[in-house]
């Protein structure tokens, strides 16, 4: 016998999704991204994001009719800088009214946008001048900012400047899976360095331009494990990693000191310090990590999923949903309003997705017991789309899409999620209708 409980979520509290410009939208030709696809053998399965979800051609007001009619309340979208900037100092206004009519259709939703001004793709123009590496991308993306804020503040006051600096750094300068595929860390650290100061002016040119305005970051958490505890190199090279790709970032935007573990140690940079007024986490999976010596680009430390972890079906993350209930512990001292910006589980295993949906809610509502200052969560994401590197081979999509058609199927987490969003809660007969192989450890008796 289970106990027939209710896990209930605080009152206004934000459900939603998350999506970014680049992997929903389709018919972006001018951006770094368009034209990695193109080149062979840098996406999975060769495909590319040509047409995506199509939401350039109209689709997203029937994804947004979706997402509210499923009871969600917010929304998490991107913007193309190379769609709205196409050369340095000329605007698009069109593409400006297309993201116009998006974030005001989500508003005569009910949805709040939260508007995510830079998710890893960037203007040609701006990669032939050097990129992230030249510290002349700060002032152009000052004048980005400026411009979107003007056009689209009447309907958005939540503002994510960067989506993920750790992730992008790694992808773009380290592991060389992304543009413009550079394996060189001390150009990673340069980047990360750049794209902190560019956050820090983004957020003042905010604020000057809109007062009440709420601007954060998205921050990519990944919980990094010796791979055996009482090996002493295990432990010292998974805390390293850890603390480079975690808390590098937070803690520069947090305190104004930049502290890496190579190069220079401790830079003091007083503007940085204290330009968040909200904290985005986005949780998917651990590693273990164990030293190895031939790995000096990871810090000397291989990472990996051990082989009797439940993992999806690609191998790349693990159903670890305790990682969720570590990232909010560990922001909360940042003392600052937490969004869940992104979490999900891409998958073939249907039943998977939605026991992952269930168990890293239960973490969820764990935290908010604490008090700890969640105010929402958006899953990654609405309907399945172009996924980097993976193309089409990961899918998170709460909706399926059918690539050749376009039309959109719900999946069973779909169903499950519009329940919690409406309920603001969920319960035991929940979790037994749809995934009652977990009523015994969530609910006991």
């Amino acid at each position: 016998m289970t106990i027939q409980a209710t896990h209930t979520f605080p009152r206004n509290f934000k459900w939603g999704t998350a999506t970014a410009a680049h992997q929903v939208e389709g018919g972006a030709t001018n951006s770094d991204w368009a034209a990695w696809e193109k080149l062979p053998g840098k996406i999975n399965d060769g495909g590319s994001a040509a047409v995506a979800c199509d939401w350039w051609g109209g689709r997203w007001r029937e994804d947004f009719d979706r997402a509210a009619a499923d009871g969600q309340t917010a929304h998490r979208l991107g913007v193309d800088w190379s769609r709205i900037e196409p050369s340095p100092a000329a605007w698009d206004e069109d593409a400006l009214d297309h993201y116009r009519q998006m974030v005001k259709g989500l508003r005569e939703r009910g949805l709040e946008p939260m508007v995510t001004l830079h998710h890893f793709a960037n203007p040609l123009w701006l990669m032939e001048k050097g990129g992230w590496e030249n510290v002349a991308a700060v002032g152009h993306f000052e004048r980005f900012v400026r411009k979107v804020v003007k056009a689209l503040g009447d309907y958005v006051d939540l503002w994510c400047v960067f989506n993920e600096i750790n992730v992008f750094a790694y992808f773009s300068y380290i592991d060389g899976a992304w543009p413009p595929g550079k394996k060189n860390i001390v150009a990673a650290f340069k980047v990360a360095r750049h794209m902190l100061s560019a956050h820090a002016v983004a957020y003042r040119a905010i604020h000057e331009l809109q007062p009440q305005a709420r601007v954060g970051i998205a921050h990519h958490v990944r919980p990094i494990d010796p791979a055996k505890p009482e090996f002493a190199l295990d432990g010292w090279t998974a805390k390293l990693q850890y603390r480079l790709f975690t808390e590098t970032i937070p803690q520069a935007l947090h305190t104004g000191r930049l502290l890496f573990p190579i190069g220079r140690l401790n830079e003091r940079l007083p503007e940085l310090a204290g330009t968040f007024d909200c904290f985005g986490i986005n949780y998917y999976s651990r590693y273990h990590s164990a030293f190895d010596l031939s790995q000096p680009g990871t810090l000397f430390g291989r990472t990996f999923h051990p082989p009797e972890v439940e993992q999806d079906h690609l191998g790349l993350n693990e159903l670890y949903p305790e990682g969720l209930y570590r990232a909010i512990k560990w922001a909360a001292k940042f003392k600052k309003p937490i969004l869940i910006t992104e979490n999900g589980w891409g998958d073939v295993d249907e039943s998977r997705r939605t026991r992952a949906l269930l168990l890293h809610l239960r973490q969820l509502w764990r935290t908010v017991n604490f008090n700890w200052p969640v105010q929402a969560y958006y899953y990654w994401t609405l309907v399945d789309n172009f996924e980097w590197e993976r193309g089409w081979s990961q899918r998170f999509g709460l909706y399926e899409l059918d690539l050749a058609t376009q039309e959109r199927r719900p999946r069973p987490a779909a169903k499950l999620y519009a329940e919690i969003c409406k309920a603001n809660s969920f319960s035991a007969e929940m979790v037994e209708r749809y995934a009652p192989e977990l009523l015994p450890a969530m609910f006991p008796g």
